[in-house]
């Protein structure tokens, strides 16, 4: 079977596995274990990689989560693959990868 979005697959992994009342998943694609803490309502994949700056992080969040302190969004930046509030820290923007929460 080819994967078409490795971060697709890997959302629905987390999301299934949390149903199942799972505390952690494996993801195949780098044998990343993710610890499950809490109850994960929605997630998706940004698609095309849209490129923000620090200024515009705020409105992707107020357009992609439910509440400012509620949720995650994920970016590749040249620092690492960080959540919205950590490259909001750093001062870096990145490409958008998807969100969750």
């Amino acid at each position: 079977m080819v994967r078409v979005s490795v971060l697709k697959d890997a959302l629905k992994s987390m999301y299934n596995a949390e149903k199942r009342g799972k505390r952690q998943v494996m993801v195949r694609a780098g044998k990343i274990v993710v610890e499950l803490n809490g109850r994960l309502n929605k997630r998706g994949v940004i698609s095309p990689r849209v490129v923000i700056g620090v200024k515009e992080i705020e409105g992707w969040t107020a357009r992609l989560l439910p509440s400012r302190q509620f949720g995650y969004i994920a970016l590749t930046t040249s620092a690492g693959i960080m959540d919205h509030e950590e490259t909001r820290r750093k001062n870096v923007g990145g490409k958008v990868l998807g969100f969750f929460y």
